[in-house]
């Protein structure tokens, strides 16, 4: 995503994007929908504790409930980025309980930092701030970023366009994303 598309971003109606999606499956909208929230989700549900390839999957799970949900989403009660992360939020306590052993533990530490809120994307990627960060990474740490996050490409389909080895895309996107939790606040 250029710097060009930032501005057009930060305005954008996520409700109206919603509605369209909603009312005729639109699909442009929801890719504007996938690519502006895609990476916020992995970097909240990595920030509670998910592994980066979980949290991938997760995130990607939400975005197929709000494709599917669409209908059920109501501007009135709730920001997309609020309901969004209550999906993501829900799916990942869903998958907590699946976990023999940790659901207690695990369950509360989610409810301690979150209580009954759910947070919202501007808690966890400040868009600008993101795209500044991805900017300073070298050429290829930001194309390998861009191409896996906004462009939901898969590791696999990365390494085959790019003719490189695919422990070596991985291994970069791994360094990259690193150096990214550092420059936005050390997410654990």
């Amino acid at each position: 995503m250029s710097n060009a598309a930032a501005p057009a971003q930060e305005g954008r109606n996520w409700a109206e994007e919603m509605g369209a999606v909603a009312a005729r499956g639109d699909r442009e909208s929801f890719m504007r929908i996938y690519d502006h929230f895609m990476p916020r989700l992995c970097l909240y549900l990595q920030g509670v504790g998910l592994p980066e390839a979980a949290a991938e999957d997760l995130a990607q799970e939400a975005l197929l409930r709000l494709w599917q949900r669409a209908s059920a989403f109501d501007p009135a009660r709730s920001a997309v980025s609020t309901w969004l992360y209550r999906i993501a939020r829900n799916l990942q306590i869903d998958r907590l309980r699946r976990e023999a052993g940790r659901v207690q533990v695990a369950m509360q530490a989610v409810d301690e930092e979150y209580g009954d809120e759910t947070p919202s994307a501007e808690d966890y990627a400040d868009g600008i701030q993101l795209r500044r960060c991805i900017d300073a990474l070298s050429p290829v740490q930001a194309r390998l970023i861009r191409m896996s996050y906004f462009e939901a490409r898969s590791h696999h389909e990365i390494a085959a366009e790019l003719g490189m080895p695919l422990g070596t895309v991985k291994s970069h996107l791994r360094r990259a994303f690193l150096r990214l939790q550092g420059e936005l606040g050390g997410m654990e």
